[in-house]
């Protein structure tokens, strides 16, 4: 039988939620907020009343943004940006993971140290600007990609998570003949579906909200990520509608919409496919969230 709950206890569960109740307010408020403000009348922003709940119903600002055929090559982009570089930073991390986790690899050592000694060392954002210019990747595609292939803080993740793996299943598969691109793919993998799916999430959410390799790195607006869409939209509404330009005026008089308008609503535009992807991969993040937690 199992006895009554302690008053400390039940003081302690008391606080708990109560905590957990307010970062939930807190972390819900902003986002609100934003949807709220795109869909809310201008005369409400200009008051400055608006909370969690629109005032008035405005979608002006979503047709503007509709309208801008930037925003679905920048969508496109994004998505090409995002999953190319989690593809590939999966391959190569899990790759590159893998021999550091077999005893009898001669350089792993060495490799281990190399890839500790780059996590406190960078050349900085000159030097790799230079290089990714004498690779010819500028104002291209793979600029995008290929500079986050491998990071060695992921690479040490990958191996803490490989060596909790019995060693023996990779020994059986030896014995019965198999190579190790085969266990990798076989065995490693398949048990690794929580490492992969966090990573995953990291990956594409770091990509999708990644704006200023870009900004440094293409010069060609046609390719353009959704992040320096919104950008633009967030600096050059700001600037004119604080310079009090004309032809801006004239453009949200005629549609009945302040700037905040389209600004939020190109953030909730922004917003809505990490919104989406997240709840597939929620249920592999709180097993992958503890990797390396517990030594065994």
């Amino acid at each position: 039988m199992v006895g009554k709950e302690s008053i400390g206890s039940k003081i302690f569960n008391i606080i708990n939620i109560g905590i957990m109740l307010l970062l939930c307010v807190v972390m819900l408020y902003p986002f609100l907020n934003v949807i709220a403000v795109s869909l809310s009348n201008s005369e409400h922003i200009l008051r400055g009343n608006i909370t969690i709940f629109p005032r008035g119903f405005n979608i002006n600002g979503y047709s503007y943004i509709f309208k801008d055929p930037f925003l679905y090559s920048g969508y496109a982009h994004s998505i090409i940006y995002a999953a190319g570089s989690t593809l590939c930073m999966l391959t190569f991390t899990s790759l590159m993971a893998y021999p550091l986790t077999i005893t009898d690899f001669v350089a792993k050592k060495f490799f281990a140290i190399f890839l500790v000694i780059t996590m406190f060392f960078s050349g900085g954002m000159i030097p790799t600007y230079m290089l990714m210019r004498s690779l010819n990747l500028l104002d291209t595609y793979w600029v995008m990609i290929i500079p986050g292939c491998i990071s060695a803080f992921n690479v040490l993740m990958f191996r803490s998570f490989y060596q909790s793996i019995p060693a023996d299943l990779r020994e059986s598969a030896v014995i019965d003949g198999a190579n190790d691109i085969q266990i990798l793919s076989k065995i490693y993998l398949p048990l690794s579906k929580p490492l992969l799916a966090t990573f995953a999430l990291f990956g594409i959410v770091g990509s999708w909200n990644g704006w200023f390799e870009a900004l440094i790195y293409l010069n060609d607006e046609n390719k353009y990520p959704l992040q320096l869409i919104l950008r633009k939209y967030l600096f050059t509404l700001s600037f004119e509608a604080g310079s009090g330009s004309a032809a801006m005026q004239a453009m949200l008089s005629q549609m009945k919409m302040d700037p905040k308008n389209i600004q939020m609503a190109i953030v909730v535009i922004a917003m809505f496919p990490i919104m989406l992807i997240y709840p597939f991969l929620q249920k592999y993040f709180v097993k992958g969230v503890m990797i390396g937690a517990v030594k065994g």
